[in-house]
């Protein structure tokens, strides 16, 4: 969750891309770098009364300039608080307009949230999109996340080393901790490593992680090839009873 982050607008609108053009999947990217520009969509009569709007608050405007001029002229006969009140209006008015203006051409700027990769990229120039739609997804390749599943939940408290195989390397994980809601009736676990050899694996990608609990059984070491399956599909071993010739 902290090495990694989605790009989701946060209006419906119609994509533009950035000073870079539109981010690939596999390129690098800063954080706080514009990966898109969203320009927000919205209807005919809405922007006909904004614009109706403005023009009424910049025609109230110049009267307002208008009589701030007479005002002035008329300095010694007219209370100084009737100035000020007209140049507050003025200042509103310009505001007001100046914000609206602002809406009108306004577009909501998609930034990188973390230093990484983009992992996905699901827009083209052009796209309509909606509001909360994933566009980007960020990830940075050296701090994935590795996900087990046991069907033991008293295993959560029994791991005292974990690893996993990539390729020829063999990379020690750290166990981060277990849920505590099962997912199809296994008990998720979660395991960190800095091994640089994590940067080779796909977000999704299954892997096999290698457990070794802290609790130690009496048991005898037998040669894998002495493993036999049943008629019931178990594994045995034969074990000889007796000395034979």
């Amino acid at each position: 969750p902290n090495a990694g982050g989605k790009v989701q607008p946060t209006v419906a609108g119609r994509i533009e891309p950035g000073p870079r053009g539109l981010p690939s999947p596999g390129q690098v990217v800063r954080k706080g770098e514009v990966l898109a520009y969203v320009i927000p969509s919205s209807g005919q009569i809405e922007r006909s009364n904004q614009s109706a709007l403005i023009a009424e608050l910049r025609a109230s405007k110049a009267l307002a300039e208008k009589r701030l001029a007479r005002q002035r002229d008329l300095a010694d006969t007219i209370p100084r608080k009737d100035i000020e009140a007209t140049e507050n209006e003025i200042a509103s008015l310009t505001a007001r307009a100046s914000a609206l203006g602002h809406g009108l051409s306004s577009r909501d700027t998609l930034v990188a949230p973390i230093t990484g990769v983009i992992a996905s990229a699901n827009v083209v120039n052009g796209q309509v999109v909606d509001a909360r739609e994933l566009l980007f997804e960020v990830i940075d390749p050296s701090r994935l996340r590795i996900e087990a599943l046991t069907f033991d939940p008293a295993l959560a408290g029994d791991i005292g080393a974990a690893s996993l195989d990539i390729g020829e390397k063999r990379a020690t994980l750290s166990f981060i901790g277990a849920t505590r809601s099962l997912r199809e009736q296994a008990l998720p676990l979660l395991f960190k490593a800095s091994d640089p050899a994590l940067s080779t694996l796909a977000i999704g990608q299954p892997v096999r992680v290698f457990v070794q609990s802290r609790t130690k059984v009496s048991a005898i070491a037998v040669p894998a090839s002495s493993l036999l399956k049943s008629p019931a599909n178990q594994t045995i071993v034969w074990v000889r009873s007796e000395e034979r010739r």
